[in-house]
């Protein structure tokens, strides 16, 4: 316990029977729970896991009958903490890239009552961005630029980190047993936090790479997909927080913003199959074309600072300790 907080830590698996004896060896003796949850890993992991449920009376092992991917394994764990009543829970993964002295520092914002889901930072660590494989960050960066937008979490800039800590008030207020199940879930979880007006903030996290972990990310096979959930996370927070709960104006800003760069777009390209065609430019189109392209963007920017400001108190900005 923390200042009389009960804490878990739940532990997404799948085929880390090299690293899992590592994270529950080095894992800090104020966790109250562990969840190890394996997610039908072909190798030894739930054996392994069970083996050290044995020795340790904190360990609970939870083994899917099917592959849910990632997401899903932290529902189940996010689920058992809320069975359990526990007052916040982390999430870890089972590969060993997350540093146990950090956990503490994880916690703490939720335990002070400053934030109701914290998140690791690698790039607030020191140092931190040049132990990131430039391949990751690259990626990391585009997404959490991305996210910003679609969550309404601007100050979050570390959004894929699964490193996190969350209340047991905040665990009951998004719909767990929802959480997008594959890569993407940190993003899915934002979204939701925003939509149930929960605060998040965010402090440094040690990466860790070389520990013996096995990336099972696939960079190209995830990019057409993340896109699609970036959109369709996009419109479900505008629809359900901006449309059916308060009716706020940024909506129509975002909407003629989206119709004016449609417009602009297709002028553009009308003016080029014209001038390949016919050797000339329409001027009128041309200025057509740029006109809408500058309402677009004037729109835009003015939702953007309106969901900013709409955001802005649940944007918390974690002071070092």
């Amino acid at each position: 316990m923390l200042k009389n907080k009960t804490i878990a830590v739940t532990i997404p698996c799948y085929n880390e029977e090299t690293q899992i004896t590592n994270v529950i060896e080095t894992m800090p003796e104020f966790v109250d729970k562990i969840y190890i949850v394996d997610d039908k890993s072909p190798d030894a992991t739930f054996e392994i896991s069970t083996k050290l449920a044995t020795n340790n009376p904190k360990i609970v092992v939870i083994q899917h009958t099917l592959n849910g991917g990632v997401g899903k394994a932290i529902s189940t764990g996010y689920l058992a903490a809320i069975k359990d009543e526990i007052d916040i829970t982390v999430v870890m993964a089972g590969d060993g890239q997350m540093d146990p002295l950090d956990l503490q520092s994880v916690i703490m914002p939720v335990v002070l009552g400053e934030v109701d889901y914290c998140k690791g930072n690698r790039f607030l660590y020191k140092d931190g961005i040049k132990k990131i494989p430039k391949t990751r960050f690259f990626g990391n960066f585009i997404l959490s630029a991305l996210t910003k937008i679609v969550s309404g979490y601007w100050h979050v800039s570390d959004s894929q980190t699964g490193y996190t800590a969350i209340s047991l008030i905040a665990l009951k207020g998004i719909a767990v047993e929802k959480i997008f199940p594959r890569y993407g879930c940190p993003n899915d979880i934002l979204v939701k936090l925003n939509i149930a007006d929960m605060r998040v903030g965010e402090v440094p996290v040690n990466p860790l790479y070389g520990v013996g972990e096995q990336s099972k990310m696939r960079i190209p096979r995830i990019i057409g997909p993340m896109l699609r959930l970036l959109a369709k996370l996009f419109l479900e927070r505008m629809l359900y927080k901006y449309i059916i709960r308060t009716g706020h104006p940024l909506v129509f800003a975002y909407g003629l913003s989206a119709l004016s760069l449609l417009s602009s777009i297709t002028l553009f390209v009308y003016c080029a199959i014209v001038a390949i065609i016919n050797f000339g430019i329409p001027k009128p189109s041309l200025i057509m074309a740029g006109i809408t392209l500058i309402l677009g963007i004037q729109f835009l920017l003015s939702a953007m600072e309106m969901d900013f400001s709409d955001n802005k108190d649940l944007n918390i900005r974690i002071r070092p300790s």
